[in-house]
């Protein structure tokens, strides 16, 4: 517990770094919403922020947990460790995450993982000739390794490598983790109503949650929103949307490290046992390190900085 608060905490992003200073906010096209009963397709715009370094050794994509954000401290402080490093940063928001609720009319959902392959396609663009890394946490580490499972069809030429924080793989044991413990229910409750209420002052003709924002646990304000906001009829058929199946990496192309800790308090680490990886894919599960930690000292560089700064690293030799 300790681990995963320390995750969060803002203490840790103090200041302003030279990888803020360089920020660009850029808004990326996604493609088509399908729309809903109520809406039609329109384009789906994801907002992210692009820190290019001079002299760029590589770029690395990074991917938030639910209800987080590319100013998630988790985010933050790695992205600027690796920004000090020479390494260029795309911090993506995936929709009705950070300040973006204004800018698609539907809203989140796991399920919605073609808006964000397109994002990760765009920004590996942006420096073709540089390689790429995808750094994801928790639901960005299950949208990563989906990226992996894309990639088996749609090669992406220079994406180099991806990590896999934590991640949600089986999100039918995971979910109602996120309502037990005092300290990790308020946190998610109160993220989640303060979304839906951003999402209904943007929307207020389309969205209303007033009964969801009644509920007193994520996983009652998912029962009521699901199946009314989208064309999902049950939480069940909503899991097995986004859940990374047993085969789904067996063919793996692209370097995949997933980091786990066998003390995380949100998600399961045994769900794991059940996926057939590729020879490309690496298993590494520590004992300690909680949701998001993996803290060898306070103010970092964490566990899985070193890690991957060691893999892209032996990259270059």
């Amino acid at each position: 517990m300790v681990q995963t608060s320390l995750a969060s905490l803002k203490f840790r992003k103090r200041g302003q770094g030279a990888m803020d200073i360089a920020a660009q906010d850029m808004i990326l096209e996604c493609g088509l919403d399908e729309g809903t009963p109520k809406t039609a397709p329109k384009p789906v715009r994801l907002l992210g922020s692009y820190s290019p370094a001079q002299d760029s050794q590589a770029l690395m994509i990074y991917l938030h947990g639910w209800e987080g954000s590319q100013d998630s401290t988790y985010v933050v402080s790695s992205a600027r460790h690796f920004y000090g490093y020479g390494c260029s940063i795309f911090r993506l928001n995936f929709r009705d995450h950070g300040p973006t609720h204004h800018l698609n009319e539907d809203i989140f959902l796991a399920t919605r993982f073609a808006e964000v392959f397109s994002a990760v396609e765009q920004i590996c663009a942006l420096d073709p000739k540089r390689p790429v890394y995808i750094v994801g946490f928790s639901m960005g580490g299950n949208f990563a390794l989906r990226v992996a499972r894309e990639t088996i069809k749609k090669p992406i030429k220079n994406l180099a490598h991806i990590f896999s924080i934590s991640p949600v793989i089986d999100p039918w044991p995971a979910a109602p983790l996120v309502d037990q413990g005092l300290l990790i229910s308020r946190y998610f409750l109160k993220k989640l109503k303060t979304s839906l209420r951003k999402k209904q002052d943007a929307f207020p003709h389309l969205h209303d949650f007033s009964k969801a924002l009644e509920m007193r646990t994520v996983m009652d304000i998912s029962k009521v929103i699901i199946p009314k906001y989208s064309a999902i009829d049950n939480l069940e058929d909503y899991f097995n949307g986004y859940r990374i199946a047993p085969n789904d990496l067996e063919f793996c192309q692209v370097p995949t490290s997933i980091i786990m800790a066998k003390d995380d308090p949100i998600v399961p680490p045994r769900a794991i046992d059940e996926l057939k990886l590729s020879a490309m894919c690496q298993d590494i599960r520590l004992d300690y390190g909680g949701h998001n930690g993996f803290f060898q000292s306070i103010f970092g560089p964490t566990w899985y900085d070193d890690y991957m700064r060691s893999v892209i690293l032996n990259a270059r030799r």
